[in-house]
């Protein structure tokens, strides 16, 4: 099993990444993240180690990859998805842990500059959360905090249903809603 992990609010991350572990998922990150996992002891590859490509464009590019959204957007009740990414040697990506850049945190400082709130705009974010709640009958997708020991108590027991699921995922479509409506208010 698979996990991808990339968070600004770390709250809780560093426990619910070794109960992950402790489950059997690897546990794939992107920069910050990944550093601050592994600085808490918890074994954590890059999200380059799925791609086999470096993060890019001072980190902008990291996560909007075939491998990363084939992974997360493959049906697994499709055997013709199955074998298109076996075709491919794509692995399927069972769990994504995000939360985006602090971008209303960002425009609400004093003095804060256009580049500056542009930079705060999170674009793989969104995209992997989005992916991941499209897909949530095979993908966990957590983007609050507050639900990581609740899910990681139902991995444990066998019992995240489909309707959990599907509560993640509303919840996941309502943060980048809220998200983007937050850049438009400021871009307005």
């Amino acid at each position: 099993m698979r996990a991808i992990i990339s968070v600004s609010d770390r709250a809780g991350i560093f426990d619910f990444a070794r109960g992950l572990q402790k489950l059997g998922y690897d546990v794939y990150s992107t920069g910050g993240t990944r550093k601050a996992l592994t600085g808490a002891g918890v074994t954590a590859m890059s999200i380059s180690d799925i791609t086999g490509f470096p993060e890019i464009l001072d980190g902008r590019v990291k996560t909007l990859h075939p491998t990363v959204h084939g992974g997360i957007l493959a049906r697994r009740d499709s055997p013709a998805h199955m074998r298109e990414l076996a075709k491919h040697g794509i692995q399927p990506i069972d769990l994504v842990a995000v939360n985006l850049y602090p971008f209303v945190q960002t425009v609400a400082k004093e003095g804060v500059t256009l580049e500056n709130a542009l930079e705060n705009i999170d674009i793989g974010g969104p995209t992997l959360i989005r992916a991941s709640a499209k897909n949530f009958p095979g993908v966990v997708v957590v983007v609050d905090p507050a639900d990581y020991p609740g899910v990681l108590e139902k991995l444990q027991q066998g019992t995240l249903s489909l309707s959990d699921r599907k509560r993640l995922a509303q919840k996941a479509f309502q943060h980048v809603a809220t998200y983007d409506a937050a850049i438009a208010r400021y871009l307005r």
